[in-house]
C-alpha cells in the first residue's frame, strides 16, 4: 500500500506522489512567540515529526522547514504590556518553545527561518505582486500595500469559499483599501510603534504582514513548488488561504498537499492564551514526562480533536509505561545496556498499513500495544526470551517507537543519554556493585549484622536491591 494522505485542498484522501521521486519538500507553519507555549500549541510540532519521521522511514531525503514568526502585532502589544523590547520577548519565548520541543523529542527541522530574517526576500515578493496587478500601495500615505483579492479569481478555493460571503481581513485596519478583504503585505510604521520593528521599503519604513512571511521563506528554502504544507486547522483561513492566493499570484505553483492538525480543547473551546485555559509545557512536565506527553498527543489521529484532561493524560502515561517495561525486560534478558539496543528492527505490516493510511496513529499504536502482548509472552518462556526471536521482536518494537518518536531510550530525550547522566550512571554503578559485593562476602561468611548494615546503607541513599537467580539488581526505589 502507497502512503496516502488527507489534502485539505481536495478534501479527500490521496496518494503521495512527490514532485521529484525520492524527495520531499515539507513547510509546516510554526508558532507566533509571544508567549509560553501550551499542549495545544506543540501538537502541531508533534503531528508533523511523525509525519517527518514516517516519510523517512518509507525511504523519502526529506527537506523540513518549519518557520517562526518573531515580529507581528501581537508581540508588539506583549511587549509593551511588559515594558520590554519586543525582540527580548520574542527571543525569550523562542527558547521555551525550542526547549518544549525537545522536551517532547520533536527533531530540528533541516532548517528554522524566522520572519525578521526574510525582510528582502517579502519585499521582492510584494514587488512582484505589485507589478503583476495583484496589490497596490495605499495612496492615504500610510506606507500600506494591499493584495488585490478580485484580481485573483481563484481566491477562496482552498476554504471554497466566495469572495463575496467572506468577512472583511482581520488586519485590525481599513485605511487605504479598496475592499474591506483585502489583506496586508506590507504595514507602514505607525508613530506608537517602536522604529525597531521596521525595516526600510520602497513604499517606507514598515514591516510585512503576517501571510506574506510563509509564502516567502517557504519559497526560499523549498522552491517555487514544494510537496506538503502543514500546519494547525485554524490557519486554513485566512492564514493559507491568503499564502496561497498571493504565492500563485506571483507565479509559484506552491504546494501540492494541505495537512492540518485539529485542535486540543478544553471544556469544548480551543485551547489558547486568551480563553485562559491553556497549559503551558513546563507546567505539565512538572507531573508527567515528555514521553509519557507525546504519547498522549501521538495516540490520537493527528485530524481529531482531543478534549484535554489530566485522567487521560494519565491514562495515556501508564500504558507509555507498559510500552517501556516491556523494553527494559527485553533488554535485560538480552543482557543489553541501553547504547547495545537492537536498530535494525521490522515493522510489523499492520503498523506500516496504519501509518500508510494517512498516518493513523491509533491504529499503530493498537499494533504496537499487540507486539508488546506478543513480546511479553516470548519473554515468560525462558527459552525464547533471550534468544535471537526475543531479539528481533525487541527490534521489532523499537523500530515501531522509533518512527512515533517514543523510543524510551533515544538520546535525544533530555533526560537520556547525556554524557554528564552516563557518567553519573557509572559511577553509582561501580560504587553500589561494591557495596552489594562486601553484602555478598558477608553473607557468605555468615556475617548477616553486616550483610544487613550494608543493605540498610543502600537502602538510605534511596536504591532498592532485587536478589535474582542471576545476582542482584538495584534501580532507584
Amino acid at each position: 500500500m502507497a502512503l496516502r494522505l488527507y489534502d485539505t485542498a481536495t478534501r479527500e484522501v490521496r496518494d503521495f506522489v512527490p514532485l521529484q521521486p525520492g524527495r520531499a519538500g515539507v513547510y509546516v507553519c510554526g508558532l507566533t512567540v509571544q508567549s509560553e507555549p501550551h499542549v495545544g500549541h506543540v501538537r502541531s510540532g508533534v503531528g508533523f515529526d511523525v509525519l517527518r519521521r514516517w516519510l523517512t522511514r518509507s525511504g523519502y531525503d526529506v527537506t523540513f522547514i518549519r518557520n517562526v514568526t518573531d515580529i507581528d502585532d501581537k508581540i508588539l502589544a506583549k511587549s509593551a504590556e511588559q515594558g520590554r523590547p519586543w525582540f527580548n520577548l520574542a527571543y525569550e519565548m523562542h527558547r521555551e518553545l525550542d526547549r518544549a520541543y525537545t522536551a517532547l523529542n520533536v527533531a530540528p527541522p533541516t532548517y528554522e527561518p524566522a520572519a525578521t530574517g526574510h525582510v528582502p526576500e517579502m519585499v521582492e515578493m510584494i514587488e512582484t505582486l505589485i507589478a503583476r496587478g495583484h496589490a497596490y500601495a495605499a495612496d492615504d500615505g500610510t506606507g500600506d500595500v494591499w493584495f488585490d483579492v478580485r484580481s485573483w479569481p481563484a481566491y477562496g478555493e482552498l476554504t471554497r469559499q466566495g469572495v463575496d460571503d467572506m468577512e472583511p481581513a482581520a488586519d485590525g485596519e481599513t485605511r487605504g483599501k479598496r475592499d474591506p478583504r483585502d489583506f496586508a503585505l506590507w504595514k507602514g510604521r505607525k508613530a506608537t510603534e517602536p522604529e525597531t520593528a521596521s525595516w526600510p521599503s520602497p513604499w517606507g519604513r514598515g514591516r510585512p504582514g503576517w501571510h506574506i512571511e510563509c509564502s516567502a521563506m517557504a519559497g526560499k528554502y523549498l522552491g517555487a513548488a514544494f510537496d506538503i504544507h502543514g500546519g494547525g486547522v485554524d490557519l486554513r483561513f485566512p492564514h493559507h488561504e491568503n499564502e496561497q492566493a498571493q504565492s500563485r499570484a506571483a507565479g509559484h505553483p506552491f504546494a501540492s498537499y494541505w495537512m492540518h492538525n485539529a485542535w486540543i480543547t478544553t471544556a469544548g473551546e480551543k485551547m489558547s492564551k486568551s480563553l485562559g485555559n491553556s497549559l503551558t509545557i513546563p507546567a505539565v512536565l512538572q507531573r508527567f514526562r515528555g514521553p509519557e506527553l507525546r504519547f498522549y498527543l501521538v495516540a490520537a489521529h493527528y485530524r481529531s480533536h482531543v478534549e484535554f484532561s489530566f485522567e487521560a493524560l494519565e491514562e495515556a502515561a501508564v500504558a507509555y509505561r507498559r510500552l517501556e517495561g516491556y523494553v527494559d525486560r527485553a533488554a535485560a534478558a538480552l543482557g543489553l545496556a541501553p547504547a547495545q539496543l537492537p536498530a535494525d528492527g521490522e515493522l510489523a505490516a499492520d503498523f506500516v498499513a496504519a501509518m500508510d493510511d494517512d498516518l493513523g496513529t491509533p491504529a499503530a499504536v493498537a499494533a504496537l500495544h499487540e507486539a508488546v502482548r506478543q513480546g511479553n509472552k516470548l519473554l515468560s518462556e525462558p527459552a525464547t526470551a533471550g534468544g535471537e526471536a526475543g531479539r528481533a521482536h525487541l527490534a521489532s518494537v523499537l523500530a515501531m517507537l522509533d518512527v512515533l518518536g517514543l523510543h524510551p531510550h533515544d538520546p535525544a530525550w533530555p533526560s537520556a543519554g547525556s554524557g554528564a547522566d552516563d557518567k553519573l550512571t557509572a559511577a553509582v554503578d561501580a560504587l553500589v556493585a561494591g557495596l552489594l559485593e562486601q553484602r555478598a562476602q558477608a553473607r557468605a561468611a555468615k556475617d548477616f549484622a553486616t550483610a544487613d548494615a550494608i543493605r540498610d546503607q543502600v537502602a538510605a541513599a534511596g536504591i532498592e536491591v532485587e536478589d535474582t537467580p542471576d545476582g542482584p539488581k538495584w534501580s532507584l526505589s
